[in-house]
C-alpha cells in the first residue's frame, strides 16, 4: 500500500477532510492544519498556483498508524519491536511508479513546499526521509531531515550528531560529497522505521519492511547512488556538499518555538522524481504528526525499559503538553513500594533527553491530563515521592536547558497509591447504572 491508496483507504472510512477552499503555500495552509491537529487527516484539493493536492496529519493519531500497520492498538509496541529486532532485507526493483516523471532540470519552485510560521527563514520541507550510504557502501542510513528551499535547486539540511551526520563526515574525510535521496510521500510504516533509533548500520528500509510484511520495493536513483521507496510521491535526488555551509533557520521544531540560526551543510538537488497525480506531504513542525512520529518510538523504548523492572507495564505516553517529547506519563501494575522509582529511573535512562516523568496506577488513563492531575493530588507527598536530578544531559530542544549541552534538572513523580494505607482512600467513588440510564446518557450526549 502505497501513501496515496492510504489517504483513499482513510477516505473510504470518513476520516478524510476535504479542503477545497483555494489556499496557498505560505502560512495559509499551515494555518488550517494547525487548527485541525489531532484531528482528521486532511486533504487540500485547491492548492493555489499548484495543480498538485497537499495531504496533512496523515500519521497524527494512533488510531491510523495502527490502520496502516494493520494491527490492534494493544499489540503497536510489541508489533514495531518485533520489526526492529527482526528487519527485513528489502528488494530493489527495476522501476516504480514515482519513475514516472523523471527530471534533471531541477526547478524546486514547480513544487508545493510549505512556509508554515511567521519567522520561519522560507519554505520546508519537513516530511523528508533521507537514504545515504558511507563512500564504501557499507553501511545505509534512513531518517528524516528537515530542509530549507533556499533558491530553484539548493537546500540546507540540517544534521545533528548522529547516523547521517557520520555519513557526511566519512565521506567529507573522503573528499566526497554525499548523494541522498529524500522520498515524501511514503507509507506511515516507512516514516516510521525512519524516525526510530536504530544501531548505526542497520537500514531502516528493512524495518519498514519487516513491518509491512515483506511488501516494500525499493528503486535505484537515476542520478546519484541512492535508494528511495519505488511508490514514493516525490523523491528528490541531492548531493550533500562536503565544503560548502549556508545559514539555516529559523525554524520552529517540536516545542513550539524557533530553533536558532546555525551553519548547515548546502545540498544541490541533481534531479527530481515523481509520480504523475503525486500528493504531496506537508507535515505540521510541533503538529500532532511530528509529536507522534518523534515520540513513539521512544515511547516504546520507555515501555521496554520499564519492563524489564516491573512486571506489567500498561501504558506510556509522551504527551502532547510535553511536546511529544520532554513529559512522559507512565502506567504500571506496582508490587511493592519502590516501584515507582524504579520505573522512573528505568523511564530516564531509556530516553535521555526526558525532562519530566509521572508514573501511575493502571486505573488512571496516561492520556487524560485531568486523570494525572488528580492521581499526583491524591497521591503523591513531595518528601517520599519526589526525585530530583540535577545535572544531567536533556534535550536542547528544551528552551530552557543549556543550549550547547542539554543540560538539565530532570524530575520524576511517583503518583502511585502507597502501601500501608486504607485502600479506600485511593479509590474513586462510582455510581451503579443500568442499560436504561447508559441509554438515556448517550442519547442525551447525542452519541
Amino acid at each position: 500500500m502505497s501513501f496515496s491508496d492510504f489517504i483513499k483507504k482513510m477516505d473510504e472510512q470518513k476520516q478524510v477532510l476535504h479542503i477545497k477552499d483555494q489556499l496557498s503555500t505560505k502560512f495559509e495552509i499551515s494555518r488550517v492544519m494547525k487548527d485541525f491537529d489531532d484531528g482528521p487527516l486532511l486533504l487540500f484539493d485547491n492548492v493555489k498556483s499548484f495543480k498538485t493536492k497537499v495531504a496533512a496529519n496523515v500519521s497524527g493519531t494512533r488510531k491510523r498508524i495502527c490502520a496502516a500497520l494493520r494491527v490492534e492498538e494493544s499489540s503497536l509496541y510489541g508489533r514495531v519491536i518485533d520489526a526492529w529486532r527482526s528487519p527485513r532485507k528489502t528488494k530493489v526493483a527495476s522501476d516504480g511508479l514515482v519513475k514516472q516523471n523523471i527530471r534533471k532540470n531541477v526547478d524546486l519552485s514547480a513544487f508545493p513546499f510549505l512556509t508554515h510560521f511567521e519567522r520561519d527563514s522560507g519554505a520546508y520541507i519537513t516530511s523528508g526521509v533521507v537514504h545515504a550510504k558511507s563512500p564504501d557502501g557499507k553501511v545505509e542510513n534512513v531518517s528524516v531531515h528537515r530542509l530549507q528551499v533556499l533558491d530553484r535547486k539548493h537546500l540546507a539540511i540540517r544534521l545533528v550528531p548522529r547516523h547521517l551526520f557520520n555519513l557526511w563526515r566519512m565521506a567529507k574525510e573522503a573528499g566526497k560529497d554525499l548523494d541522498m535521496a529524500v522520498s515524501v510521500g511514503v507509507h506511515p510504516a516507512v516514516f516510521l522505521a525512519a524516525s526510530s533509533p536504530m544501531p548505526f548500520g542497520v537500514s531502516e528500509f528493512d524495518v519498514a519492511n519487516s513491518l509491512l510484511n515483506d511488501g516494500l520495493r525499493l528503486i535505484e536513483c537515476e542520478h546519484v547512488d541512492a535508494l528511495a521507496p519505488a511508490d514514493s510521491e516525490l523523491v528528490l535526488e541531492c548531493k550533500i556538499s562536503a565544503e560548502k555551509e549556508v545559514e539555516e533557520g529559523p525554524f520552529v521544531d517540536i516545542t513550539g518555538t524557533y530553533d536558532i540560526k546555525r551553519k548547515q551543510p548546502l545540498v544541490e538537488v541533481m534531479g527530481i522524481m515523481h509520480r504523475d497525480d503525486y500528493i504531496y506531504h506537508g507535515l505540521l513542525p510541533s503538529g500532532a504528526e511530528h509529536r507522534i512520529m518523534m515520540g513513539l518510538p521512544h515511547e516504546i523504548m520507555i515501555w521496554e525499559a520499564v519492563s524489564k523492572v516491573l512486571p506489567r507495564v500498561h501504558a506510556v505516553n509522551l504527551s502532547k503538553g510535553g511536546c511529544g517529547w520532554l513529559h512522559a506519563v507512565i502506567s504500571v501494575e506496582k508490587q511493592v513500594e519502590g516501584d515507582g522509582k524504579n520505573a522512573l529511573l528505568a523511564a530516564f535512562a531509556a530516553h535521555p533527553s526526558l525532562k519530566h516523568a509521572v508514573v501511575v496506577d493502571s486505573d488512571i488513563n496516561v492520556y487524560d491530563a485531568s486523570e494525572v492531575e488528580w492521581a499526583i493530588a491524591t497521591r503523591f507527598q513531595a518528601d517520599e515521592d519526589l526525585i530530583v536530578v540535577k545535572n544531567a544531559r536533556g534535550s536542547t530542544l528544551d528552551s530552557s536547558a543549556d543550549q550547547l549541552t542539554g543540560g538539565t534538572t530532570k524530575v520524576g513523580v511517583d503518583a502511585t497509591k502507597p502501601f500501608g494505607k486504607p485502600k479506600e482512600k485511593f479509590e474513586k467513588g462510582k455510581i451503579p447504572s443500568s442499560r436504561r440510564v447508559e441509554a438515556l446518557v448517550n442519547r442525551l450526549k447525542g452519541v
